[in-house]
């Protein structure tokens, strides 16, 4: 089974939905055999690469409220974090993330995808560090698997990557997702949000349930068809 996440490291619900797909993934019986893939999709694409805007200022003009506002809205969703065992802080910066998605698709190709973007995550909202810094992101790449140099000569080229980035927005245009996190499932269920642990067990039960029978085939093996039996030996 193959699950597709769209998501972007500017989303908290992106983060928290991360940690209860885990646990709902932790639940189910054929774990082993889902593959899970990360798709790009940034929800602010004309953010300047190094904004510098706190995420606190940005949230109270974007949804024209007061700062005091903003921080409630903050608190809301840090509680929900804490619940899933998650660190938050809301002094965090809000800036461009398209440079996060070519770097996790260079990780993809190292086949620790998954490793970088829990990284990226944490260190956005549980740590607040600056993700536009270069030095910062060749870190977390390379501690996750991805070789400095390659990850430094990736963010020195705009274009690396970028198609593929692009690609993965198309294609979640094309699906029908308007927000994230989206999570696709066998290309035959979408899940919207940050849904709980149980949604998404659930979900992947029934999609497990409803595959259809993959016959591998055996030019050895003797079998019955319509026109009789193999003979042994024949």
């Amino acid at each position: 089974m193959r699950v597709e996440i769209w998501s972007d490291i500017a989303c908290p619900w992106c983060y928290i939905g991360k940690a209860r797909f885990a646990s709902g993934l932790a639940g189910f019986a054929h774990r082993d055999d889902v593959e899970v893939v990360h798709r790009s999709f940034e929800l602010d694409p004309n953010a300047p690469a190094s904004s510098g805007v706190p995420v606190l200022d940005m949230l109270a003009t974007k949804y024209g409220v007061s700062r005091e506002q903003a921080e409630a809205m903050e608190a809301r969703v840090a509680e929900a974090a804490a619940g899933e065992g998650l660190g938050y802080r809301s002094d965090r910066l809000h800036g461009n993330t398209f440079d996060l998605h070519r770097l996790l698709h260079l990780a993809k190709e190292h086949g620790v995808q998954d490793a970088l973007i829990g990284a990226l995550y944490h260190a956005n909202f549980a740590e607040a560090r600056p993700l536009d810094d270069s030095e910062v992101l060749t870190a977390l790449a390379t501690a996750a698997g991805v070789p400095a140099e390659e990850s430094a000569r990736v963010l020195a080229d705009p274009t690396a990557y970028a198609d593929a980035v692009r690609a993965d927005e198309r294609e979640a245009s094309e699906l029908g997702a308007s927000g994230v996190p989206f999570f696709v499932i066998d290309r035959r269920y979408g899940i919207s949000g940050g849904q709980p642990a149980e949604v998404f067990r659930q979900a992947l039960e029934r999609a497990h349930a409803e595959r259809p029978v993959q016959i591998l085939p055996d030019a050895s093996a003797d079998v019955c068809g319509d026109d009789g039996c193999a003979v042994p030996g024949k």
